[in-house]
C-alpha cells in the first residue's frame, strides 16, 4: 500500500501529477497476441559472447527508425569514444550490432568497463546527418499522435542493462533539466551526465542452496537493506547501509525465528542525491520504488561500487542469507517507473523525462491515453507500466528469472499488482485475473510459484490494489499468487483501536483469525496465501500504530516533513498510557503468529521501533528512518517477546495449516479442527458471530489433528473495554490447560511468553480466567 506520491529523479523534475481528465474510461481492447514462453528469448541488452571476444548489442524499439549505441570510457563526465549504428530486424524490432574486443580496446580506447547507451530517432524526430549533439535538427514534435516522443539529445538508458553506472542526477550533474522535452529543454544534451549501462561479463560467485520450505512456515520480516545497518555501530563503518553489512544480520534475523527477509526495492533508482542534510529532503527517493532499471542491483546499497561490484555483493550477501536458512525476497516495482508523468506547471502534453523506455518506445512500455498523448495512471506517480504489450511483458518476465537465477532471489512482493493484471493498454484500465494474457498469468505460467509442500519455485507475493477503477483486488488473483491481505489488517486494527466507532463482529475476526477463507477458500487458494500484516513500510510501525491518533508527518528533519500519507489509520494512542501502548503492540504481534496464514513483520517491530508517528517516511533517508540496535530494557523485553512468540508459531503446525481448517465456517457447525467459544465456555453460534456487540472470542485448536506437540491450543481474545471471564473448554483426557503468555499490562518483562517447560498451570475444562480488556492469552494443553 502506497499512500503518497512519490519522487522522480530531483525535486525539479518530481511534481508528477495525475491527468485524470484525460484518462478516459473505454471499453477494453482484446489482445491478440499469445505470451511467450521462452524466458530471455531475444538475448537483449549487452552481453559477451562465451569466449568474451566479441560484445552484442541488442535493444528492442518498434518505433524507431535508427538507433545508435554510444560507448564511453567512464560513466559521467566525459563525452564517447565511438558511436555505432544498429541495424533493425523487423520480423523482431530488435536493432543489434556486434563489436569485436579488440575493436573496442584499439580502436576505441576502452581497456576497462564498457559503459553505453542509445540515441533514437523516430516519426516525430526523424534521423539527420546534419544533426549534432545539443541541436534541434531533424525535430518535428516533442510526441505526435502514435505516442512517439523520440529525442536524440538524450542517452537512453538500457533497459536490459545489468549493471548502470550512476544516476541520472548526482552532485555533479544536478540539472535534471537535461533529460526533459519541451521547447526550454529538447536542445539539451544528456549524454555526459545521463545514467550508463554497463557491459558484465558472466560472473561467478554462489548464492549458496535455497530454503525450499513452504511458502505456510514462513515468518517474513520486512526491511530497508540500507536503514537495516546503516545506523549499527556492530558493522563496520564501510558496510553500513550496504549489501555486506545486511549479511552480517543473518545470524541475528534467525535467532529472532525470521524465515524471509524482504528488501524493500533494490533495483536501480534515483537515491545518489539522497541526503542527511535538515535543509533539503524534498527530493530524497529513500524507499526506492521509481526503479530506472529492472536488472542491476542498486550500486548505492553496495561497499564496492566498481563494475560488477554490486553484484557480487548482492550475490554474497543472498549466500549468507541462505547459509543462515532465510530466503531472501524482493520487492519489485513494475508498475510505473523512474521516468515519471508530466512535469507538475507544464502544459502536461510535452515536458517530460526522457531517460529510457520512453525514448524507446514509448507506447510499448507505457499505457496511455486513448489519444496516445498523456499517460494513464493507476499508481499515482506518472502513469502505468504497459504490463499489456508482450515485449514490457517480457522484460518483466526476464527480469524475475535474472533475478531468481542468476542473483538467487526466492520470491518476490509486487507493488500496485493490480496493474500487471490490466486486460488492455491505451485508454482504459481494467483488471481480469481470468485473462491468460495479463503480467500475472504470464508470470505464474513461465515462473512457476512453489508448491505447497515446498521445493523448488517462486513464492509470488502481490499488493493487490491501485488506485482507482477495478484495482482493490483483495482476496481476487489469480491461481499461484499470495497477497497482502490488507481486510485482515483493518479488521483487527478497527477492533483494536475503534471500539464504538467501527462495527467489526466476532464472525469477521474468527474468519480473519482462520486464514480468511472467504478470501482464498472460494478459489482453491489456501491459508498461506493469505500474507498477514498488522504494519509495513507504508504506515506506522507496530510503536506507532498504538502511540499515535494521527499522522505527524510535518515535523522538522530528521523525522519529517513528508507529504502525503494515509489519514484513516485506524490508530489510537492508547489513552496516552504507555503501559497499555505495549499492551497493544504485544496483541497485535500476538494476532500475527497465532493467526492461519504467513507473518509479516516490519523491521524493527520486534524492539517497538519509532517512526515518531510519521507513517510516510518514503523520503527520509535519516537517522530517525534507519534500525537502531541499542536497546532499553523495555525494547529489550519486547525483542525477547518477540521471539519466543515466533519461536511458538514455528514450534506449533497447527498454527501453519496447509488447509482451512476443518469446519471453521463461522455458523456454529461442529467443528474437528477448530471449534469457536464464547466467553461462557458454549461454542458459538451464528448468531453470536453476527452480533454486533460482541467483542470477546476464543477459539480451541485440535493439535492432534495436525501431529502438533501440543494436543490443544487454545487461544482468548476480549476485545471489550472492561475485563471478561472466559470459561476454558475440554484441554483433552487427562490435560489441564497452561498459559504460555497473557498480553495484560500486568504481565510484562523478559517472560512475558513463557519458555517452553516453564508454562504456568491454569486448570482444566470448566475453569474461569480472568482476562484483562483488549488483551489476548495463549494456552496449550499439557
Amino acid at each position: 500500500m502506497r499512500n503518497t506520491q512519490r519522487r522522480g529523479i530531483a525535486a525539479a523534475i518530481a511534481e508528477h501529477r495525475r491527468f485524470g481528465a484525460v484518462a478516459l474510461l473505454a471499453l477494453t481492447t482484446a489482445w491478440p497476441f499469445a505470451a511467450s514462453a521462452a524466458i530471455d528469448a531475444q538475448q537483449l541488452g549487452a552481453r559477451y559472447d562465451a569466449s568474451q571476444t566479441n560484445l552484442a548489442f541488442r535493444v528492442y524499439s518498434s518505433r524507431a527508425t535508427r538507433v545508435e549505441a554510444w560507448l564511453y570510457k567512464a560513466g559521467s563526465g566525459t563525452q564517447e569514444v565511438a558511436r555505432i549504428a544498429l541495424s533493425k530486424d523487423a520480423a523482431s524490432n530488435v536493432w543489434s550490432a556486434t563489436l569485436p574486443v579488440s575493436t573496442i580496446k584499439t580502436t576505441y580506447g576502452i581497456t576497462g568497463a564498457v559503459y553505453y547507451g542509445y540515441r533514437a530517432w523516430g516519426p516525430n524526430w526523424p534521423y539527420s546527418a546534419a544533426w549534432t549533439k545539443g541541436s534541434s535538427t531533424g525535430f518535428v514534435s516533442d510526441v505526435d499522435a502514435a505516442g512517439n516522443r523520440f529525442n536524440p539529445n538524450k542517452l537512453l538508458l538500457d533497459p536490459y542493462a545489468r549493471e548502470i553506472s550512476q544516476d541520472p542526477n548526482t552532485a555533479a550533474c544536478p540539472d535534471g533539466t537535461i533529460y526533459a522535452s519541451g521547447a526550454l529543454h529538447r536542445h539539451k544534451d544528456s549524454g555526459a551526465c545521463a545514467a550508463k549501462g554497463i557491459a558484465l561479463a558472466p560472473q561467478s560467485g554462489s548464492i549458496g542452496s535455497k530454503p525450499g520450505r513452504p511458502l505456510k512456515d514462513e515468518v517474513v520480516y520486512e526491511v530497508h537493506v540500507r536503514g537495516l545497518t546503516r545506523n549499527d555501530d556492530s558493522v563496520p563503518a564501510g558496510e553500513r547501509g550496504t549489501y555486506a553489512g545486511a549479511a552480517r544480520k543473518a545470524a541475528y534475523l534467525a535467532s529472532l525465528g525470521v524465515t524471509a527477509v524482504e528488501f524493500l526495492p533494490v533495483q536501480e533508482a534515483q537515491n545518489d542525491q539522497n541526503d542527511i542534510d535538515p535543509n533539503s529532503t524534498a527530493g530524497d527517493n529513500y524507499w526506492g520504488y521509481m526503479a530506472l532499471n529492472y536488472f542491476a542491483p542498486d550500486r548505492r546499497y553496495a561497499a564496492d561500487k566498481s563494475p560488477g561490484g554490486p553484484t557480487r555483493e548482492w550475490k554474497a550477501m543472498v549466500k549468507a542469507f541462505h547459509d543462515a536458512g532465510i530466503k531472501v525476497y524482493v520487492d519489485v516495482v513494475y508498475n510505473h517507473t523512474g521516468e515519471g508523468g508530466p512535469w507538475g506547471g507544464s502544459d502536461g502534453l510535452t515536458v517530460y523525462n526522457l531517460l529510457s523506455f520512453r525514448g524507446l518506445d514509448n507506447p510499448a512500455y507505457y499505457s496511455l491515453s486513448s489519444d496516445y498523448q498523456y499517460p494513464w495512471d493507476n499508481t499515482g506517480v506518472g502513469g502505468n507500466y504497459n504490463t499489456r504489450h508482450p515485449v514490457a511483458q517480457n522484460l518483466i518476465v526476464d527480469s524475475l528469472a535474472y533475478w531468481r537465477d542468476t542473483l538467487g532471489v526466492d520470491g518476490f512482493r509486487f507493488d500496485l499488482a493490480s496493474v500487471l493484471g490490466n486486460t488492455c493498454q491505451h485508454g482504459c484500465f481494467n483488471y481480469d485475473k481470468l485473462d491468460a494474457a495479463t503480467a500475472l498469468n504470464r508470470i505464474v505460467a513461465e515462473l512457476p510459484p512453489r508448491p505447497a509442500g515446498g521445493g523448488a519455485g517462486l513464492d509470488l507475493i502481490a499488493e493487490p490494489w491501485a488506485i482507482g477503477g477495478n484495482s482493490y483486488q483483495v482476496g481476487n488473483f489469480p491461481a499461484g499468487w499470495a497477497e497482502w491481505n490488507g481486510l485482515y489488517r483493518d479488521a483487527l486494527r478497527k477492533k483494536q483501536n475503534k471500539l464504538g466507532q467501527e462495527t467489526v463482529t466476532a464472525g469477521t475476526l474468527a474468519t480473519r483469525f482462520a486464514g480468511s477463507s472467504d478470501l482464498y477458500g472460494d478459489d482453491g487458494r489456501k491459508p498461506w496465501h493469505s500474507v498477514n500484516f498488522m504494519v509495513a513500510h507504508d504506515g506506522f510501525t507496530l510503536n506507532d500504530l498504538y502511540a499515535y491518533n494521527s499522522k505527524q508527518n510535518s515535523q522538522p528533519w530528521p523525522y519529517g516533513p513528508s507529504d502525503g500519507g494515509e489519514d484513516h489509520n485506524l490508530s489510537w494512542d492508547q489513552g496516552g498510557a504507555v503501559a497499555e501502548q505495549r499492551k497493544a503492540a504485544r496483541t497485535g504481534l500476538a494476532f500475527l503468529m497465532l493467526s492461519a496464514g504467513v507473518p509479516m513483520i516490519t523491521g524493527g517491530d520486534e524492539a517497538l521501533r519509532t517512526q515518531f508517528g510519521n507513517n510516510n517516511s518514503y523520503n527520509l533517508d535519516s537517522p530517525a528512518n534507519w534500525l537502531y540496535w541499542t536497546r532499553s530494557a523495555i525494547e529489550a523485553d519486547h525483542e525477547t517477546y518477540t521471539r519466543r512468540l515466533i519461536a511458538f508459531r514455528k514450534a506449533h503446525p497447527a498454527l501453519r495449516p496447509s488447509a482451512f481448517y476443518s469446519g471453521a465456517d463461522n455458523n456454529g457447525n461442529v467443528m474437528e479442527q477448530l471449534r469457536w467459544f464464547k466467553p461462557d465456555g458454549a461454542q458459538a453460534d451464528a448468531a453470536y458471530f453476527n452480533a454486533a456487540d460482541n467483542h470477546a472470542i476464543a477459539w480451541r485448536i485440535d493439535g492432534t489433528e495436525f501431529a502438533d506437540p501440543a494436543s490443544a491450543i487454545y487461544v482468548a481474545y476480549n476485545g471489550w473495554s472492561g475485563p471478561v471471564n472466559f470459561v476454558l473448554p475440554w484441554p483433552g483426557n487427562g490435560k489441564q490447560w497452561y498459559r504460555v503468555t497473557d498480553t495484560a499490562t500486568w504481565n510484562e518483562g523478559p517472560n512475558t511468553v513463557a519458555l517452553p517447560g516453564a508454562e504456568t498451570a491454569i486448570g482444566g475444562e470448566n475453569t474461569t480466567y480472568g482476562l484483562q480488556s483488549r488483551s489476548l492469552l495463549l494456552l496449550i494443553a499439557k
